[in-house]
């Protein structure tokens, strides 16, 4: 049975990172099953990136303060929410989570909440006043969207286990699901070469890769203090070895990063790409030999699932949740996220030989196909709701329905 299948989220702009990729992702390949897929966000719908989705998007903005209060959300979905079968809402320290519970709380249209990441504890121990204030705001405007929603979708097992740490007021139905990407969109295609071409300057080096917001979270100070140390034991040779930092650097943190590498001075190892997209991100990844994370919390890392389907092995911390299911198939390693720990990851890789190299290349892969392709996420999470519905179709038969 087809579904008109409703996803909220606060931005579609492809800037925001990881949520917005993942909505685009399941979407294409549900809509490809006969299922029906809009979008509600909380942006200006003069925004120049709407019509790039794919997928009608409804923009209720503009929203105002850093919460994204919109007061187009709750009448809209009142007016609108039996035309859809399900609502699944991304993320949930935005309004768009607050308004779907007010919106659909006495209503019998369903819906679902995607955390993306966002009941980590991390954020509590790396910003404890943050976290004070989420939670003067968590009892009544998060714990309560999460206790009626039908499911509360978590991307690993090591997601939901860390969730129940964030918030002693905590109740909700969980459900692990798969999660992925298509990854490359053609596997016999070189990318890497056409990325090298416009950038000629990175052809004679052995290139490494970190792509995705350089943020603190994402652990790039880290890469770079390692380059600096394996620079000094003379295990970064500045002469034949480049990295590639591809994604956003236009804010004060990433200053920062750059005013360090040149104080260490590394800077002359590294290309600030900014953000890539297309054949450009593709092409970054593929032409790579090895794919760095060291980062402090990762729900799932799309760009991880990205890297190895075109066969790179990935360096990650322990913090990307998906990090013991790599470590098993043998495609890439894993370790705490700090600096010590990364260098030792880095003086690893460093050491193997061109066989081992291959074979984890191999591995990487096959890790992708067995495990991160958007067919398997998309699967799973229609299943799940599926098998909630014939449930609750069970139980009104039986008179015995839950509300």
């Amino acid at each position: 049975m087809p579904l008109r299948i409703l996803h909220v989220i606060g931005s579609v702009n492809p800037a925001a990172g990881g949520p917005i990729e993942g909505v685009r992702q399941l979407s294409k390949v549900n809509s490809g099953y006969g299922h029906v897929i809009e979008v509600l966000s909380l942006e200006d719908p003069s925004s120049p990136w709407l019509d790039k989705l794919g997928f009608p998007v409804h923009a209720m903005g503009p929203s105002y303060t850093h919460y994204e209060y919109c007061p187009r959300l709750v009448p809209w979905l009142r007016a609108h929410h039996h035309e859809y079968d399900v609502v699944i809402i991304n993320g949930i320290w935005g309004y768009n989570a607050l308004g779907v519970w007010r919106a659909l709380r006495h209503t019998n249209t369903p819906y679902y909440v995607y955390t993306h990441g966002m009941l980590d504890p991390w954020f509590k121990y790396r910003y404890p006043l943050k976290h004070l204030k989420k939670w003067l705001f968590w009892p009544w405007a998060v714990f309560p969207v999460l206790r009626d929603a039908r499911g509360v979708f978590f991307t690993c097992e090591e997601e939901r286990r860390l969730a129940r740490k964030s918030f002693w007021l905590y109740d909700c139905n969980e459900i692990v699901v798969n999660y992925g990407t298509p990854g490359v969109p053609d596997d016999t295609k070189d990318y890497g070469a056409a990325f090298l071409d416009k950038r000629p300057e990175l052809k004679p080096f052995r290139r490494f890769v970190f792509l995705g917001r350089v943020h603190p979270k994402k652990g790039a100070d880290i890469i770079i203090k390692v380059i600096a140390r394996l620079q000094a034991a003379g295990r970064w040779d500045p002469a034949v070895m480049r990295l590639i930092m591809a994604g956003p650097a236009d804010d004060a943190y990433a200053a920062r990063l750059q005013v360090m590498a040149k104080k260490s001075g590394v800077d002359g190892s590294i290309v600030w790409t900014g953000m890539l997209l297309g054949d450009d991100k593709w092409g970054a990844l593929q032409c790579a030999e090895v794919f760095l994370l060291p980062s402090h919390q990762e729900n799932f890392g799309i760009a991880v699932a990205e890297s190895l389907s075109v066969g790179v092995p990935v360096l990650i911390s322990k913090a990307v949740n998906i990090w013991s299911d790599i470590v098993a198939d043998g495609a890439g390693t894993a370790g705490e996220d700090t600096v010590s720990a990364f260098e030792r990851q880095m003086t690893d890789w460093l050491k193997m030989d061109a066989r081992q190299v291959a074979d984890m290349r191999q591995r990487a892969r096959l890790c992708f196909t067995n495990r991160y392709t958007a067919k398997r996420a998309a699967v799973a999470l229609l299943a799940n709701i599926y098998q909630i519905m014939a449930t609750e179709k069970m139980r009104a038969v039986h008179g015995g329905r839950k509300t």
